[in-house]
């Protein structure tokens, strides 16, 4: 489970820079912009739902487990 979190956090951080560079470079010297950032942005967040919901599954099939604070106290 700890890999397949490392690995979607390298996904979402690489998607979050390419989204950078495209919208550095995207838009120079009057040429037209394209769609590469807003692309680059969606998967960040289609990769972060898909985190999330992973997690999710991960704890309701007792794959991980929540530490921390108990509830009620």
């Amino acid at each position: 489970m700890k890999y397949l979190v490392l690995i979607a956090f390298v996904a979402i951080l690489g998607s979050l820079a390419s989204a950078l560079f495209f919208m550095m470079r995207d838009g120079r010297r009057s040429t037209p912009k394209t769609s590469n950032m807003v692309r680059a942005l969606a998967l960040r967040v289609g990769f972060s739902i898909l985190l999330f919901v992973c997690i999710l599954v991960a704890w309701k099939l007792g794959y991980i487990q929540p530490t921390g604070i108990p509830a009620g106290r």
